[in-house]
């Protein structure tokens, strides 16, 4: 046993003259107040937190192995600022959880990590840069960022600009390899001032609030949600939720900067299947950000979605200005009008309640602090 203890220190030694480590602790804390015109008929002025940047903090890190290989992980934990509370359904480290390997072809991890449209596709989202309440209708096309939980995922290193990647998420069911599963590819390209991206991928069972995403009452050929006779709707699957049977986006997205202006644009299209019922939500998305000076960036746009006969109109503006490399506040306004016979909602159910009428107004005053 003495001797086990004796050769197990030595190997730990070995370890620790020859191998590089690192460990970063992070975080990103948002916070500020939000004003929306009508949320069920109402006008609301709230302290809200995690709203542009979901509150976090994590920790990220690397072990040399020689030869071009790093053993890598990083945990990362979301928190609501008001009230002390985890976010993510609860989960520890609910935003990312995952350890794998870097190497001179590209990086491969398994744990809960972020699919490719949050990778590739995001980026080019400028009008949810300005405001989270311009992120696309509903959150159907995840560009707000979701993970893929227990997935295993590649990612390339550079190749003269170019990235690809692909991921796998298993569903853990026995009998059924494809319930609960989902994958995901992507490719990226950067050349000078100029950006570009394509995803592809597929999800099976994934659960969803129609009426709180996206104000509709009917939703694949069911009735999801009823108007009631004093005015007041009642959702009929604000939990247990909705099952998608199968969700298929695709999206593609890109920029080009010039001196101290960005141009972006995307454009992402989301299948959603049950049973022998199917509809597809398109959104268009332009917008520019601006640095009117090194510190201060304006940022607006306009997006246009489509979906099953409805459809969403949404303009755009924001400002952030920069005091340090950590802090910057920002302001934003955001203006919603749907179609006749739904409800606008900008807060895809995360961030509020759909509006009483076809339009809504947000807007939000705070200040983010990175470490």
């Amino acid at each position: 046993m003495k001797k086990l203890l004796l050769c197990a220190a030595l190997l730990s030694t070995v370890g620790v003259a020859h191998a590089q480590s690192s460990i970063t602790l992070y975080g990103v804390i948002d916070a500020g107040l939000t004003y929306i015109n009508n949320q069920g008929g109402g006008r609301l002025i709230e302290f809200q937190d995690g709203a542009n940047f979901g509150n976090r903090f994590g920790l990220k890190g690397s072990e040399d192995l020689g030869g071009g290989m790093k053993a890598i992980f990083q945990l990362e934990n979301g928190f609501s600022l008001g009230t002390g509370a985890l976010r993510n359904g609860g989960a520890l480290f609910g935003r990312q959880s995952f350890v794998g390997l870097s190497t001179p072809y590209g990086t491969i991890t398994g744990g809960n990590q972020y699919d490719f449209v949050a990778d590739y596709i995001n980026p080019y989202n400028l009008n949810g840069y300005a405001s989270v309440y311009a992120g696309h209708m509903g959150n159907f096309d995840r560009i707000a960022a979701n993970e893929i939980t227990n997935s295993v995922k590649f990612k390339s290193v550079d190749y003269n600009g170019f990235t690809f990647g692909g991921m796998y998420g298993f569903g853990n069911v026995a009998g059924n390899f494809n319930e609960n599963s989902a994958w995901s590819v992507g490719m990226g390209y950067k050349h000078g001032g100029f950006n570009m991206a394509a995803v592809y991928q597929r999800l099976y069972n994934v659960q969803i609030d129609p009426y709180a995403q996206i104000g509709v009452t009917t939703f694949l050929g069911q009735t999801v949600a009823t108007r009631n006779a004093d005015g007041t709707v009642t959702d009929l699957y604000a939990g247990p939720y909705f099952t998608v049977d199968r969700q298929s986006e695709t999206a593609v997205g890109a920029s080009y900067s010039v001196g101290a202006l960005t141009m972006a644009a995307n454009f992402t299209s989301t299948n959603l299947r049950y049973g022998a019922d199917s509809a597809t939500m398109n959104v268009y998305e332009a917008g520019a950000m601006y640095f009117i000076k090194p510190d201060i960036a304006v940022i607006g746009g306009y997006q246009y979605t489509t979906y099953d006969g409805a459809h969403w109109h949404q303009p755009t503006l924001g400002a952030q200005y920069y005091v340090s490399r950590r802090t910057n506040f920002y302001v934003n306004v955001s203006y919603l009008r749907a179609s006749a016979g739904v409800d606008a909602n900008q807060g895809a159910g995360f961030y509020s309640l759909p509006s009483s009428t076809r339009t809504q107004i947000t807007s939000r005053i705070a200040m983010i602090h990175t470490f």
